[in-house]
This record gives C-alpha cells, structure tokens and sequence, in this order.
C-alpha cells in the first residue's frame, strides 16, 4: 500500500475540519449560504496554515449543487466527485512561483472568456501570487477589477506586502493566524490515535513549539519522531531526535539561581555547552521560560501560557518559589546578554556572567567572598583583602599618581606660553616639575609662574569648585598669574581678538554656541564693562548659562579683573543684515568701479 505523509493524508477537506481558523471559515461558509460572493479573494498568512486548503474547500462549495444548510459542500454531486477525484473542469489552479510572465497571465485570460460547463462558476486559485512579476500583475488588474459574471479568482500569498496595492484594493482580503501551541497538539492528538501511535503529551507540546505556528511543518515533524520512536512517542526520544534543548535545564538553573548556586549553574551550563548547544539559544530559552514563570504567577495571565496541562502545572509550582523582582531583574539581564550577544568576542564568558549576575539577585548584601558577588558589590567583596594588606605606602602611590595625572593635563593646557614670560620663569616652571618627580613621597608644587595653586587645580580636577568662575583652557598666550590681578587697559582689537581666541579654544560640547559667539561684535560701552549684543532670548540663554567662564577668561586674557559683561538682545535697528554672496559683490562694485570692470573684461561669473 502506497504510503502518504500525515500533511496530505490528513489535509482538511471541508470547513469544519479546518484547524485554527474558526473566524475565516465561518465567514465563507456564510457566504456561501447567502450567495453574496466577491469576485475576488485574497488569503494571505504564514506557511502551513490552511490558505491552500480553504481555497480548495471554497472553491467546491461555491459549484456544489446542493450545499448543505451549514455551507458546507455535499460530496455527492456531480460537481463534488469531480472534484475530489481531480478531474473537474471547473477549479484551475496555478503556481505563480513558475508561471509568473505575461504570456502566463494572459493565457489564463483567455480561459475566463469560456463559461463553466457544469456548475455556476469557474474557479481560477493561483498559489503564491506574490511571485509574479510587475508586468504581470499589470496585466492582470483589468480582469481583476471586472471579470465575467461566472469568474471568480482566489489567491494565496505568504508575502502580501509584496502585492501591488492595485490588486490589493480589487480583492477581499483574508488574513490567515498562525496554529496556537493548544491547537496543534490537539490535532496531534487526533493523528495519532487515527495512526494507532501512543504518545506523551510533553512530547506533542515540544513538536508544536518546533513547528512555530505551522500544522503542516507539524505534521512533517510528527511523521519524523514518529519514525524514530517506532510508534512511541515520548519525550526523551523527541528532544533526542529534533535536538531540542531539554527544558528541565530551564527549571534547575532557575531553581539553583534562586538559592545563589553558581557553582552548580556553572557545571549545568558546561554539560549543556557540550552537548552542542549555543549559547545564545540557551539564554533566549530561558528568558522565554521566566517570562512563562511569571505569566504562572497571576490567574490572569495563566491562559498566556501555550504549555501542555503538565508544563502549565509545573511553571505554577515554580512561580511560587521566585519573587517578582527576581523575575523582572532576571527578565532584564538576559535581554541585555541577548542584545550583546552578536557583538561580544567571548560569547560563552558573556553567557557564564549573565547567569551569575541572575544567581546573585537574591544573594542577601554581605556573604562569603567565596560565593561571587554582581559588580556593584565589588567593594564588600575586596573588604577584608584591603583591610589586611593596609600597604604603607598607598597614599604615597595615590598622591603620586594624581601628581602626574595633573601635571599632563597641565601641560597641555600650557604647552605654549606667552612671549611675554621671561626664559627664566619657564626654566622655573621646568625645574619645579623636575623636582615634584624626585620627591614623590612628598609632593609639592609651585606653579606661581603660571598662575595656577596645586590646591586650586586639584580642585578643579575632582570637581569640586563651588563656584561656576572657570576660565576656558587655551594653548597661546597664557598670562602669567601677577598679570591677571592687574588692572591693565586694553582696545577694542584686544577685547575682538581675545574673544575670537576664545571662541576657537571652547571645547567640542560648546562647538553651537561658539559659531555663534564668532559673528558677534562685543564692544566697550563703560570700561571696562563689555556689552554683547546678541539676535534673540535664546542665544542670551546660551551665553548667559556660560557668562562667569568668558568673563573670568577674558579677565584673565586681558589682565584686568574688574571686566564684566552684559547680554543684551538686540533692537530692531541694530540688527544687521546677512549679505548674500551677490550683494556683497554689487556692494564692492558700488565703491570700487575698478571690480565692475574687471568682471566685465574677463565675463567672469559669480560663483
């Protein structure tokens, strides 16, 4: 006896055995009582879930001569038996994948023009209309919109956004749902017993979650673990067989992290590791199974849950073991471990220091050093280490270390000095810096040669200043510390040039208020006060957040500490007009005729 896969074996052949679709059948069928039929259907969904099939089944009760009251076609007439012994005359059915041109398109329009010669309508089913070119569907939209009174299309697509809205405008649409966990193991269920197979449950609610929403993929499967098991289904031979992690690992390490056992997580993850599991698929299984855990734990969302009775029994025995908390907590580093996954070097060390960090949610604030610790309990970890070595010269090494911290970032900000500073200061500063490095086991500094207290910079090192006054850093023309007290006079130039300076040296973060500091023209109204004018409140906000840094740096640019500034939005009057590169042009050729001339000798144009 030839043998035939469970998937067409088993294939529906009328409304009511459709599973999983109730929704969509019923509105067929409905249709099919009242006689209101569109010219043109459009079922579209995941793969294996009955597009196919429906199309058929609709498509025999629409010529069947004696429906039945429910909708249903009779299989006794005529129209049936032809059908189901494939030979009717009146059903077409084409693969768009292979007969996807024009010249396909427009012999089918040839067959629509011939009416049905037994029956009421002729049925055209074309399978994965998506695969048909544009020329094609172009084609095809007129007798789409307008076929033949005894015409009727169906099509079936997995990818319906690769239709062209035109066509999808001239059909009624029917979206198809993938096969809920409960579904599939149900109908299973009805395989097996029809087959004479003995089964676990577990079993079937493993090959379901395999199939991913699809009874044909299911019943593939089911034909496979079928022939592995020899007519026993249980569920060590179907994780044996389809490779599946078992999900008893996901309740130990949940069960292990909760009693803070990394140890024994560790040896779990190493067998699981070696038996050729990645993993990154172990973590997402086991997010997958704390979110099940937590669905358990409110009557509410317990009908989430598409487990067998059994599972759904033990995530509930579970879920009252694990807080809340630990759940979320746990929920969020496995995200995480799963979002870095791709991108880490050392996938497996990312995979052993996630499931630490879920053992030690629960771990109470201080405990043995022996049991790990999350990071930000490093501190208590080391305690003891710390408080047993207690090396003399520790705080020798820190201020040692913040020594030469600061005396690069001072370097850098003084690399070039001002002319105006005497060889002699230099070689001071140089000779001060050679001396804090012999005798770092005291370190002291004078900077008084370049303005700056080791006090005052170690200060603005910590951040630690109370006071907003820091002066922008700069390379050139750093004022010695004397000057900068003075009481000097300056020039307009002075102030112009110092302000440009400091705008060049403000730091990336302020690089949009910079730009705009660079177009405007601060003036001396009352010496030495200093007016900025500036276009709007906003741009004030901006120079007003900043104001005690550019005046404590052009105090210090300009030596003179009683500088202050003003902000003040401009008037209309005082606005000044941005020229384009064509007015400036007319405007030099208003004052200079000579630049007139010289455009119209060698017809230059403006760029």
């Amino acid at each position: 006896m030839e043998y035939i896969v469970s998937a067409r074996k088993y294939r529906p052949l009328s409304f009511d055995t459709v599973v999983g679709q109730t929704a969509l059948t019923t509105t067929l069928k409905n249709a099919v009582k009242s006689g209101k039929l569109a010219h043109a259907y459009l079922f579209c969904g995941p793969r294996g879930v009955g597009k196919t099939t429906c199309a058929r089944i609709f498509a025999k009760a629409i010529n069947c001569q004696h429906p039945t009251a429910e909708g249903e076609a009779c299989n006794e007439c005529e129209s049936c038996q032809s059908f189901n012994e494939q030979r009717s005359l009146n059903i077409f059915e084409l693969d768009a994948a292979s007969n996807n041109s024009v010249e396909h398109i427009k012999t089918l329009m040839e067959q629509t023009r011939i009416p049905p010669q037994l029956g009421k309508y002729k049925v055209f089913i074309i399978d994965e209309v998506h695969m048909l070119s544009t020329a094609a569907f172009n084609a095809f939209l007129k007798t789409l919109e307008e076929p033949p009174a005894h015409v009727i299309f169906i099509l079936a697509t997995t990818e319906k956004h690769k239709i062209l809205p035109t066509i999808l405008s001239r059909c009624q649409i029917y979206d198809f749902e993938r096969m809920s966990i409960r579904n599939t193991i149900d109908h299973l269920k009805h395989v097996a017993n029809q087959e004479g197979i003995t089964y676990e449950e577990q079993a079937l609610a493993v090959i379901a979650e395999k199939a991913d929403g699809g009874m044909r993929d299911a019943l593939s499967i089911f034909d496979q673990v079928a022939s592995f098991c020899q007519g026993n289904i249980t569920y060590e031979k179907v994780i044996e067989d389809l490779n599946v992690l078992d999900s008893e690992n996901y309740f130990k390490i949940i069960d292990l992290a909760i009693n803070n056992k990394v140890s024994e997580i560790m040896v779990l993850l190493n067998g699981v590791i070696n038996k050729g599991f990645d993993g990154g698929l172990m973590i997402q299984g086991l997010a997958k199974h704390v979110r099940n855990v937590l669905m358990a734990r409110d009557p509410q969302t317990l009908p989430l849950l598409e487990v067998s009775d059994q599972m759904r029994t033990r995530y509930e025995e579970q879920a009252k073991t694990c807080q809340i908390s630990f759940l979320y907590d746990a929920l969020k580093l496995m995200n995480q471990c799963d979002i870095n996954y791709r991108q880490s070097s050392n996938k497996r060390l990312l995979v052993e220091l996630t499931l630490i960090e879920i053992a030690q949610i629960t771990q109470p604030a201080e405990d043995g050093a022996s049991a790990g610790r999350k990071p930000r309990q490093l501190k208590s970890l080391f305690k003891n280490m710390i408080q047993q070595q207690k090396p003399k010269n520790a705080a020798k090494q820190v201020a040692a270390a913040n020594v030469a911290a600061s005396t690069q970032k001072l370097a850098e900000s003084a690399k070039e000095v001002s002319s105006l500073n005497s060889s002699s200061q230099a070689n001071q500063a140089n000779s001060s810096s050679q001396a804090n490095s012999a005798n770092q086991a005291n370190p002291k500094l004078s900077l008084g040669g370049i303005g700056f207290s080791w006090k005052k910079l170690r200060q603005q090192d910590n951040g630690t200043q109370k006071s907003n006054m820091q002066i922008i850093p700069g390379s050139t023309n750093m004022p010695t510390g004397q000057e900068s007290t003075n009481s000097a006079q300056f020039t307009q130039t002075d102030l112009e040039y110092q302000w440009m300076a400091m705008c060049n040296r403000m730091p990336q973060k302020l690089s949009g208020i910079a730009t705009r500091m660079k177009n405007m023209n601060p003036e001396i109204t009352d010496f030495p006060i200093i007016e900025v004018l500036v276009d709007n409140d906003l741009i004030k906000q901006e120079i007003e957040d900043i104001q005690k840094s550019i005046t404590k740096t052009l105090q210090i640019y300009l030596r003179n500490n009683q500088i202050k500034i003003t902000v003040r939005v401009a008037e209309q009057k005082e606005h000044i007009k941005i020229l384009s590169r064509r007015e400036q042009f007319e405007q030099m050729a208003e004052k200079n005729a000579a630049v007139a001339k010289l455009q119209e000798v060698f017809d230059l144009e403006l760029a």
